[in-house]
């Protein structure tokens, strides 16, 4: 599809225009538009294809959707996964050879979808979002959208990027009496779903590597970098749970959807999925308490330390206030003045500053100021 801009849009001159970093760029564009809007990644396009049945399993890669009517087989279940969605032509064929509607290939290409389900007469569309977090001691999470085509005989699924989320589910392809390869489409759809949601288990682990040691450094040592951290945490928090919460909906949805496609012994294992995407959200619901309730005790522990630091310097200006009395006396240049012409003033006069000083310590003391 050779959607040309016209001269009014404000991406006429743009150079790369199949891929565009924000929905705002595509605003005036007619619906069906097929352009990339995201994050541009270094992917390029790859179609792999695994048919399988009870008794056999074919894999193999293509280079245009044109060769999957070759493969089509009614005997067997196909799943087709596209890494890269930068070529919009792959999306295009997709549509023409199975007719999907073009709103549909518009959302797969739009990776800012919130996960939904919407239900045709022949497929179901389903949008999820795949969290990844780095290894490392920072909370660093990745967000991939992954969109999933639901047919009668066919899986079709849509990455962003070609990090293999699905290298479980290869695997138990692998395995010829795995309850996999018995069952149809909508069983794989549901290990699919089921696999991006395990790792959402994973999250909550580095969570909580990251949040016990913050509880504990704060109220022995808060700093700037701990504030960093508790912002940088709730941000993240937020984008999660914008990213998960509306998985309880579609799951919800898919179990009281009246369809064809998903069979009722497969709804009960939608509804273990649906249970664990509960659990999830739960937990992040009491992650961001947590992150309000450290918030609150790091900005007690820094009055409370300013309060020790201004506690400590008014001791010293309690001190020195009768000194520096006696020194401004001292200081006056009147001529009569007994005390100036005393052999031992000096020594007296410090002997008294010491007095002053240790008295007035001992009295802190004795109040429990100190």
């Amino acid at each position: 599809m050779n959607f040309e801009f016209p001269e009014w849009h404000r991406l006429h001159k743009q150079k790369d225009k199949a891929t565009l970093s924000s929905a705002a760029d595509k605003s005036g564009l007619p619906p069906g538009s097929l352009v990339h809007i995201g994050e541009k990644h270094a992917t390029s396009s790859r179609i792999s294809v695994i048919q399988y049945n009870d008794h056999a399993i074919n894999e193999c890669e293509i280079k245009t959707i044109a060769e999957l009517q070759q493969l089509h087989s009614d005997e067997s279940i196909t799943w087709v996964n596209i890494d890269g969605l930068s070529n919009a032509r792959i999306i295009e064929d997709i549509g023409a050879q199975l007719n999907i509607h073009p709103l549909i290939l518009e959302d797969i290409l739009s990776t800012h979808q919130r996960p939904k389900l919407e239900e045709y007469d022949d497929y179901l569309y389903l949008v999820v979002k795949s969290i990844n977090v780095n290894d490392n001691n920072a909370l660093e999470m990745q967000y991939e959208q992954i969109s999933i085509l639901l047919l009668t005989n066919y899986v079709i699924t849509f990455k962003e990027k070609a990090e293999d989320i699905f290298r479980p589910v290869r695997y138990r392809l692998q395995n010829n009496k795995d309850r996999l390869r018995q069952n149809g489409s909508d069983y794989l759809t549901y290990v699919l779903l089921d696999t991006i949601v395990d790792e959402y288990f994973v999250i909550e682990d580095h969570l909580d590597e990251i949040i016990d040691p913050l509880e504990d450094s704060l109220l022995t040592n808060p700093d700037q970098k701990a504030l960093q951290i508790i912002q940088h945490l709730r941000r993240e928090l937020i984008t999660m749970k914008r990213s998960i919460s509306p998985l309880r909906e579609l799951l919800s949805t898919i179990q009281h959807t009246d369809t064809g496609l998903i069979h009722e012994k497969t709804l009960r294992y939608y509804g273990d999925v649906h249970d664990h995407v509960l659990r999830v959200t739960d937990s992040m619901d009491s992650y961001r308490e947590r992150i309000a309730v450290i918030q609150d005790v790091y900005l007690s522990s820094i009055s409370n330390k300013m309060n020790e630091t201004m506690k400590i310097l008014t001791i010293f200006a309690a001190i020195f206030i009768p000194l520096t009395f006696l020194a401004g006396i001292y200081g006056m240049n009147f001529e009569y003045m007994p005390e100036l012409k005393w052999r031992w003033a000096y020594p007296v006069l410090w002997l008294v500053f010491i007095t002053i000083s240790i008295g007035l310590i001992l009295y802190f003391k004795k109040k429990k100021w100190l």
